[in-house]
C-alpha cells in the first residue's frame, strides 16, 4: 500500500507485467472459457490477457504448478461486527435470535468494530474472497467511527470493500423489532450517509472502497426512511440494499402491518429496481420471481445462514432461470459462524440440488454465482471474471492436496470438495494471501485481538 499526496491510501501494483503460468484458468466470462493449461498476464492492477499456448513476454513469471485459478470471490451480504457474538441463540429462529442479540450489539464501538472487521475480512480473504459487501446497521447512540473502522481494516488487509450506511428507525415501542436505543432519526441517518460518501466513496473501475445505502429490513425501518434512503441513493448514484423475505414470520409480519407480502411492500416503496439487491429472498412466489426479473432487482443468496436459522432455501434455480442477478453472501458470523465464501459456493450447489434434484445446479454454476454473479449483483463490471481490462483480482487454488487426488475435472472437484484455504489471493495485481497466509497482517495477532474484544460481549 502506498499513499497519495493527500494522505489517502493508494492501492494497486506498479506497472509490472507479471505472468501467472501453468495453471487451469477459469475465466467465468460469458462463454465459460477455461484454459486447462493456461496463463494469465497482469499489467499492474489490471488483466492484460488470458490464454494458453506460447507464453507472452513479462517482467516476472509465477509458476502456478497446475493450480486452478478463478476470479476472486465476491461476497454480496455480510455483517462483519457479528464475529464478536458467534454461537449464540443456537436453536432460535430469526426473530428470537435478533431479540437475544440486539441488546448485546448495542455495546459495539469503533474499537470492537475494527477487531471484528479484521477477523471477518481475514477469514474471507483466506477463503478466496477479494470483494466484500458489509451491511452495517447497528449504530448505538454516541458511538462514532464504526464505518471508518471497517474501512481501515479493509485497507490494511488489501481487499475491496463496499460498506453500507445501514439504518433502523422503527423501534419496539412503535411495533418494530429492534430496541428503542438502537433506532435513529431519519435526518441523522441521511446526513451521516452523505458525509461518508464524501469522505470514503470511490467511483470508477478499480474502486477499493465504496458506500451503499442499506436500511435494515421491513420490520426495523419505516416506509418513510426506505423512500428517503432511495431518493438519496439515486441522487448520489449509489446502490440500495436491504433484507427481504427471509422467513415465514417476516411474511406474516408484513401481512399484519402492511396488508401485503414483503415483496409487494418493497414495490410500493419504489424498491424493486435495477439499483437494488435484497438479501435472502427465501419466501418468493413464482410471480415475485418474475417481478424481480422484470425490474432487474438482484438477490444475495445466503444458504448457510438460512439453514442455520431454519428459514428455508431460496428458489435460486428459478431466479437464475428467470434472469435475475444472483450472487452469494456469507451473512453475519452470528448466523453462519464462518466467514468463508467458498463454503457458500458448495452450499449453494447442495441446497439447490436438495430443492430441485441433481441437475438443478452444476459445480460451475455455483462457482459463477460466487464470482461473476456477485459482481453483477454489486453492479461491478470491473471484477468477477478474468478478462482483458478487468481488475487483476483472482484466487489460486492448489490441486496437489489430499482432497483432490483422483479427480480429473479439477474445477468441479474444487467445488465438490470445498471449502479450502486459498494458496494465493491477488487483488489489483498485489498479493493479499501468499502460501496460504495473509501477506499484510498476522493471522494469530488478529485472532488474539478479536478475542480480547469479544470478551466484552459475553453475558
Amino acid at each position: 500500500m502506498r499513499r497519495t499526496i493527500d494522505g489517502r491510501p493508494r492501492y494497486g501494483a506498479r506497472s509490472l507485467r507479471t505472468l501467472y503460468a501453468n495453471g487451469w484458468i477459469v475465466t467465468c466470462d460469458d462463454a465459460g472459457t477455461e484454459h486447462a493449461s493456461g496463463w494469465l498476464l497482469a499489467d499492474g492492477a489490471m488483466i492484460s490477457t488470458v490464454g494458453d499456448g506460447p507464453e507472452p513476454l513479462a517482467e516476472k513469471r509465477v509458476d502456478l504448478g497446475g493450480a486452478v485459478v478463478t476470479p476472486g470471490l465476491v461476497n454480496t451480504h455480510h455483517h462483519l461486527y457479528q464475529t464478536l457474538t458467534r454461537a449464540r441463540a443456537q436453536e432460535a429462529d430469526l426473530f428470537s435470535w435478533l431479540r437475544e442479540l440486539y441488546p448485546v450489539w448495542s455495546r459495539i464501538d469503533a474499537e470492537s468494530e475494527y477487531a471484528a472487521a479484521r477477523t471477518g475480512l481475514a477469514e474471507l480473504a483466506l477463503s478466496g474472497c477479494t470483494t466484500v459487501f458489509d451491511h452495517h446497521y447497528v449504530f448505538p447512540r454516541g458511538r462514532d467511527g464504526l464505518i471508518e473502522a471497517e474501512v481501515q481494516a479493509a485497507r490494511e488487509l488489501g481487499v475491496r470493500l463496499v460498506a453500507s450506511r445501514g439504518s433502523m428507525d422503527l423501534g419496539i415501542s412503535d411495533g418494530g423489532l429492534p430496541p428503542d436505543e438502537l433506532v435513529e432519526e431519519i435526518d441523522t441517518v441521511l446526513a451521516d450517509t452523505e458525509r461518508l460518501v464524501g469522505a470514503l466513496h470511490e467511483s470508477g473501475p478499480g474502486a477499493r472502497i465504496q458506500i451503499a445505502v442499506a436500511p435494515c429490513s421491513p420490520f426495523s425501518v419505516t416506509g418513510r426512511l426506505m423512500e428517503e434512503s432511495a431518493a438519496l441513493a439515486r441522487r448520489l448514484g449509489l446502490p440500495l440494499h436491504t433484507h427481504l423475505a427471509e422467513t415465514a414470520e417476516e411474511s406474516a409480519y408484513c401481512q399484519e402491518l402492511y396488508g401485503c407480502t414483503p415483496v409487494e411492500y418493497l414495490g410500493q416503496l419504489g424498491w424493486l429496481a435495477g439499483d437494488v439487491w435484497c438479501a435472502h429472498c427465501v419466501h418468493l412466489s413464482a410471480a415475485e420471481v418474475a417481478e424481480f426479473a422484470a425490474t432487474g432487482t438482484g438477490v444475495a443468496h445466503c444458504p448457510t445462514s438460512n439453514l442455520r436459522l431454519g428459514a428455508g432455501v431460496a428458489p435460486v434455480h428459478d431466479l437464475v432461470a428467470a434472469g435475475v442477478r444472483v450472487g452469494l453472501g456469507v451473512d453475519g458470523s452470528a448466523s453462519n459462524e464462518r466467514s468463508d465464501l467458498f463454503m457458500e459456493v458448495k452450499q449453494a450447489l447442495l441446497v439447490a440440488r436438495g430443492r430441485g434434484g441433481p441437475d438443478a445446479m452444476t459445480a460451475r454454476d455455483a462457482l459463477r454465482l460466487g464470482t461473476r454473479g456477485g459482481a453483477d449483483v454489486l453492479r461491478r463490471g470491473d471484477i468477477g471474471s478474468l478478462e482483458p481490462g478487468k481488475c487483476a483480482d483472482f484466487a489460486v487454488w492448489r490441486t496437489d492436496g489430499l482432497e483432490l487426488g483422483g479427480a480429473e475435472d479439477l474445477v468441479a472437484a474444487l467445488v465438490f470438495a470445498g471449502p479450502h484455504r486459498v494458496d494465493r489471493l491477488v487483488v489489483g495485481g498485489e498479493d493479499v494471501v501468499r502460501g496460504g497466509a495473509l501477506v499484510r497482517a498476522d493471522e494469530q495477532e488478529i485472532a488474539q485481538a478479536q478475542r480480547v474484544q469479544a470478551r466484552r460481549f459475553l453475558p
